[in-house]
């Protein structure tokens, strides 16, 4: 591809250059969903250009690797016995995302590190900036501007208030420690804002199990953090229209689900995961096929339990299950949702080796806590944001480990 567009042509700083803007491109852009396949194309072109890059053969090598290459493959393989449609939305395609890892860490190395963090801190802060402009100064949520749900800004709410809490936990120099932690606060605090229950547990949990794990605490100071954490969100809670207003609904819409009605926020999550584990039992081992549980809830709800969901189709369109595992059940079954264990078991595994076991813990912590409530891997920008940090801060550590054999 790069030999028929010229590119074989351009001298080694003209490669280098095309390879860093290319990252840095990859790194603002990926808050853009519209724009990841130019963003895709160029990582590959890049790949092919640079000569010193890892190659497929030895990123293989890598359990992570593997785990991305099982669980996209299954779902290829999962098109065979699917009656899916070949037009439509697809969404499961968004899995295949997990892939953008593989050219981007393999083009990282210690002199293009610098360039890759600044831009995803530059993406990041753009984003927070204008999603906190909206929050305070136009009362709204999300990031309008940019065509990002309260869900999503949520999601990237939160897994920054996990970045600065591990960094904190890992920091030896008290008043960076102190500035990380005012500022995992101040995301936090942001969030609360957000009407994303669900990520907002998922992160509150998250920092529960971080702190425990890098204290390793008694269990009666495992209480007192339990303690000063709920009186935490207590505060922002109250400081927090927004959330009270969402435990209210939830208050409301479980009377709701009492009376047979199904038509809200937690009762469409119960009709989908009872469907879902219905489905899963019907075919345990392969499942339904990749593209098809969308089509079986329709196609279900008529019938299943005299019919108590027949509605909910009408009340929302159905795209996911609103759970990465019962999401994966009922696509490949049994073959899926073990390849989706073996994905956070590698995923952790590459933080382990790496001696950054207690990032590891977050992040596998946070993605099955958020996968609980919604599809994680297949949910906007935030499993590429995700990537792009494991991808950063494995190669950092790689890099020091070499310069100082003993580190840390």
């Amino acid at each position: 591809m790069a030999n028929l567009l010229g590119f074989d042509r351009l001298t080694a700083f003209q490669r280098e250059l095309f390879i860093r803007s290319v990252l840095i491109f990859f790194c603002v852009g990926l808050w853009f969903g519209s724009l990841y396949t130019v963003l895709i194309i160029l990582l590959l072109i890049a790949w092919q250009l640079d000569g010193d890059a890892q190659t497929f053969k030895e990123l293989l090598k890598e359990p992570f690797v593997q785990a991305i290459i099982i669980l996209c493959s299954g779902l290829l393989l999962g098109l065979i016995w699917s009656e899916t449609s070949l037009t439509g939305r697809h969404k499961w395609a968004k899995y295949l995302l997990l892939l953008t890892y593989i050219p981007f860490m393999a083009l990282l190395n210690k002199q293009r590190l610098p360039w890759v963090i600044g831009a995803v801190i530059a993406g990041y802060c753009l984003i927070l900036f204008v999603g906190l402009y909206a929050w305070y100064a136009e009362q709204e949520q999300g990031v309008p501007a940019f065509d990002m749900t309260y869900l999503t800004f949520s999601a990237m709410l939160g897994i920054g208030s996990i970045v600065f809490i591990c960094s904190a936990c890992m920091c030896r120099h008290k008043m960076v420690q102190a500035v990380y932690s005012v500022a995992a606060l101040l995301l936090l605090y942001l969030q609360f804002h957000q009407g994303a229950r669900g990520f907002l547990l998922a992160t509150l949990l998250t920092l529960v199990f971080v702190l425990i794990n890098h204290f390793r605490l008694t269990l009666r100071t495992v209480s007192i953090i339990a303690v000063a954490l709920a009186l935490i969100a207590a505060i922002f809670s109250y400081a927090s229209p927004t959330i009270q207003n969402r435990w209210v609904q939830a208050r409301l819409d479980l009377e709701h689900m009492q009376q047979g009605n199904y038509n809200n926020s937690i009762g469409y999550r119960i009709a989908l995961w009872d469907v879902g584990i219905y489905g899963i039992a019907e075919k345990p081992i392969l499942g339904h096929g990749t593209g098809m549980p969308e089509r079986y809830f329709d196609q279900t709800v008529v019938h299943y339990k005299n019919g108590i969901y027949a509605d909910l189709p009408a009340f929302q369109t159905t795209s996911h299950y609103h759970n990465d595992w019962i999401e994966m059940g009922m696509q490949l079954g049994a073959l899926g949702i073990v390849s989706l264990l073996y994905l956070l078991w590698a995923w952790y595994r590459t933080f382990a080796r790496n001696q950054l076991i207690l990032p590891g813990i977050a992040l596998v912590i946070f993605v099955v806590l958020s996968g609980m409530t919604e599809t994680f891997l297949i949910f906007a920008r935030m499993p590429v944001l995700l990537l792009v940090i494991t991808a950063i801060v494995v190669s950092w550590q790689k890099n020091a480990m070499q310069s100082y054999p003993r580190y840390p």
